[in-house]
């Protein structure tokens, strides 16, 4: 009903006197009739990307199979070819591989089992909290 009403009262005195006049707030109409977002285009590829066979040398040269990305991007740095950022190395192993992983050993903890006091008769089990 009060929809109705701004609808009709709209074209005559505006959105705004419209919702005084029926006692809704402007935010609200206009959440209310607010307009569908325009449609989402495709994402295009980077062009700046690297294709396929560029990503082979950099995460399977034979020299470079025991070496963090960061010593590796160093390496080819001094060497004077610049492919990639160190970043996008650690990118390429994480999406293309699933190389990227911690490799220290993490300590692992037992689960610890919390006392449970009993008591079944009266004085049995003294508690206190420090």
């Amino acid at each position: 009903m009060t929809d109705a009403a701004i609808t009709v009262l709209t074209p005559v005195v505006g959105v705004k006197d419209a919702c005084a006049a029926v006692g809704r707030p402007r935010a609200t109409h206009y959440r209310r009739h607010r307009r569908a977002p325009a449609p989402s285009r495709q994402p295009r590829p980077q062009p700046r990307a690297l294709s396929g066979p560029e990503r082979a040398p950099v995460l399977h040269e034979e020299r470079f199979v025991d070496l963090a990305p960061a010593e590796v991007h160093a390496i080819l740095l001094d060497e004077g070819r610049y492919l990639c950022s160190e970043s996008t190395m650690y990118r390429l192993l994480r999406t293309t591989h699933g190389q990227v992983r911690e490799r220290r050993r993490q300590a692992v903890h037992s689960p610890r089992v919390k006392p449970e006091l009993v008591a079944r008769a009266p004085n049995e089990c003294w508690s206190w909290d420090i």
